[in-house]
């Protein structure tokens, strides 16, 4: 990630999990990438304002007291965070799941504890809540997403190395029509060649690396392929108790398939159909979720939480 994008990233969270707005000084003393002179600074702030403006996120101007003439301050309203997509590809769809993928963690991560930790240290109330939910977290196992969703569009071959489910590690050469995700996996039909039927291949389980070559042969992708009631069928799912507070934990109540009252508290049952997903949204609704088991969701948890102490005190 270059130094720019970093501190846009730090930036658009500050302004985010603020509940006032923000001065220029303070901004330069919270968020980590201004440096040099007073004028470096002001000018390099000019330029990623711009950059958030043209990226649509909107940067609220104001002061602290209408009726004094404060330093002007800045903030980010979370109603206004959002994207009007109107009409996309099933190519441009990949692509900005994959983009998506990339915020998870953004407010469990140093660069937000940091900067909600400065924040806090000079008197600004600011949360980490107040931060848009994102989806799931993007490894260094996707960094070929490109290269398919590319061969996607020209229907062109792919060739790597699959492991199966029984450890046998495979040559497959295959045409890809379709990517999709659950439960924090990325998943690609095609139509194997070796027996000319659709499979669905995980992409965490390609070894090494996947090679694009053109298809000289016409290709029509299949049109009564229905990808999310396949992956639905191949998918066993074990389940997690969680006491969730009341009139709290939206996005895992979201996923539960049942609920019992505690009183101060619900119990939900939700299915597990990756552990470190499903760490990553009890850790987003911090106190008021609380994983009774399985035990091994409930020690990632403690692990998780432990590092951030460590980490940050």
């Amino acid at each position: 990630m270059s130094r720019k994008i970093e501190r846009l990233i730090n930036l658009t969270i500050a302004l985010l999990a603020t509940k006032r707005y923000l001065t220029k000084s303070e901004i330069f003393r919270i968020v980590d990438g201004y440096v040099g002179s007073p004028e470096s600074k002001e000018r390099m702030f000019e330029r990623d304002k711009d950059d958030l403006r043209t990226l649509g996120i909107e940067i609220e101007v104001g002061s602290f007291d209408p009726l004094f003439n404060d330093e002007a301050g800045y903030r980010i309203k979370v109603e206004s965070y959002q994207l009007e997509l109107g009409e996309i590809t099933p190519i441009e769809l990949s692509l900005l799941s994959l983009a998506a993928q990339s915020w998870q963690g953004a407010t469990s991560n140093n660069a937000a504890q940091s900067a909600i930790q400065k924040l806090n240290s000079i008197g600004v109330p600011a949360d980490a809540m107040d931060l848009p939910a994102l989806t799931a977290k993007i490894t260094s196992s996707f960094a070929d997403i490109s290269l398919i969703t590319a061969a996607i569009a020209a229907n062109d071959l792919l060739e790597f190395s699959y492991i199966s489910s029984n450890l046998v590690q495979q040559k497959r050469v295959v045409i890809p029509f379709s990517l999709a995700s659950r439960a924090g996996h990325w998943y690609l039909a095609c139509v194997d060649q070796e027996v000319q039927e659709i499979r669905t291949f995980r992409l965490d389980r390609i070894a090494g690396e996947i090679a694009q070559k053109a298809n000289l042969e016409a290709f029509t992708a299949p049109t009564n392929f229905d990808f999310a009631a396949t992956l639905a069928d191949n998918h066993t799912a074990t389940f997690a108790t969680i006491d969730v507070r009341k009139n709290k934990g939206h996005f895992l109540r979201m996923l539960a398939t049942s609920s019992k009252d505690l009183g101060e508290w619900d119990q939900i049952r939700v299915p597990i159909f990756n552990l470190e997903s499903l760490c990553s949204q009890v850790l987003w609704h911090g106190e008021d979720a609380l994983v009774q088991e399985p035990a091994a969701l409930r020690s990632l948890v403690i692990e998780n939480l432990q590092a951030l102490v460590n980490h940050h005190g």
